[in-house]
């Protein structure tokens, strides 16, 4: 199969695929004229890895799953180390979303001093007169 046909039967781009080979995600032969060439059921696989990237993991993460990317994944019990992958990237998650939220509440505290709430009059915060 070549990459573009891998691509539309997996819902993703060819630029994608290309990424997810070059993370050692996936593999590819060359045939003659130089193109890849996928196995039919690498569909499986990039499916199971578009599953975790939309779950939240990273390419990284989703290392961790090489030996069961290629069955149903969403059927699978979860292994321990799966779990603690997940768990370690909602750590990472959760303190994002904590630290954001700390500098969006002190945005609005700086728009509230300026008298300015909302969208309005939030060039003064950004761009100081000057």
């Amino acid at each position: 199969m070549r990459i573009g046909e891998l691509a539309a039967e997996a819902g993703t781009t060819a630029r994608a695929l290309r990424h997810y080979e070059q993370a050692g995600l996936i593999r590819s032969e060359r045939a003659a004229n130089g193109y890849r060439s996928y196995h039919p059921t690498a569909a499986v696989r990039v499916r199971n890895i578009r599953l975790l990237l939309d779950a939240g993991l990273t390419l990284d993460d989703v290392g961790v799953f090489l030996d069961c990317l290629d069955g149903d994944l969403a059927a699978a019990p979860p292994s321990p180390k799966g779990l603690a992958v997940a768990r370690a990237r909602l750590a990472v998650l959760e303190d994002r979303i904590t630290r954001q939220t700390a500098l969006r509440d002190r945005l609005l505290a700086a728009l509230a001093s300026a008298g300015a709430t909302g969208g309005e009059g939030a060039g003064a915060v950004a761009a100081p007169e000057g």
